[in-house]
């Protein structure tokens, strides 16, 4: 079994450097959004009259320093040729990666993407997340070189209690000390790399991709992220985004 903790961190660049190095975007759109419902996967739903997947695509777009957008899908996604015709105001869009069976398993084909078209910085981002903003993705850019990666993440603003298998309260947490975590997660790519495939020989199933790093014995940062960066995972996300999107438009 690989030992996490025997991951070399490569040397960041100077943090000068980071902040205005360019970066890909790994969007991971190969889930089936089960807990959505309907016909089609949640990425593809319409959000105020066009795909899901294509607003965080244009989304991601505008931002000077995403020079690569790689989408990895599902083998048989039958809904991705539907956007041929808006792709092509999208150059920044990459010819799409194939998932796997989990999430972590089609991170890594794009990461391997990634890394084969010479890009030394990565975002991995969850394509049901349109609201993501120019000034989140600045805000992780100028901190990407403080740690081994940075995400963004709101405050717990309730009471966070913790249970037993009983239906039991067990403790009261801190909130001070509890952040909602959000994508994209922006980490240096041979330090991620490392480590999902250290996960992967070691059989660890991280819940995202920061997770993996701090499996790994590394440092991730956390800059402030924000409510308009939802994920969509059931109907009334849908509403809520669309209502988010519509009060900063």
């Amino acid at each position: 079994m690989t030992n996490p903790n025997t991951l070399n961190s490569a040397p960041h660049p100077h943090a000068q450097e980071a902040q205005t190095a360019p970066c890909a975007m790994v969007l991971v759109a190969a889930g089936r959004g089960s807990r959505f419902g309907g016909e089609k996967p949640k990425q593809y739903q319409s959000l105020m009259g066009h795909p899901i997947i294509l607003k965080t695509l244009r989304a991601l777009h505008r931002h000077p320093l995403v020079t690569d957008i790689i989408p990895v899908l599902a083998a048989d996604d039958p809904f991705w040729p539907a956007l041929t015709e808006a792709l092509k105001q999208l150059p920044k869009v990459a010819k799409p990666v194939i998932g796997g069976a989990e999430r972590q398993d089609s991170v890594r084909a794009g990461l391997e993407a990634a890394r084969d078209a010479g890009h030394q910085w990565v975002g991995i981002h969850d394509a049901a997340r349109p609201g993501v903003s120019t000034a989140l993705l600045d805000r992780l850019f100028l901190a990407r070189a403080q740690g081994d990666g940075v995400i963004p993440a709101l405050p717990a603003q309730d009471t966070i209690k913790r249970g037993d298998a009983q239906g039991n309260i067990v403790e009261t947490l801190d909130r001070s000390q509890i952040f909602l975590a959000q994508t994209p997660q922006v980490f240096h790519l041979p330090t991620i790399l490392d480590a999902h495939q250290a996960a992967m020989q070691a059989g660890f199933f991280g819940t995202d991709d920061a997770s993996l790093l701090e499996w790994a014995g590394k440092t991730v940062k956390i800059v402030e992220g924000e409510m308009r960066n939802l994920k969509i995972t059931r109907p009334l996300d849908l509403k809520i985004v669309e209502y988010l999107l519509g009060e900063s438009a």
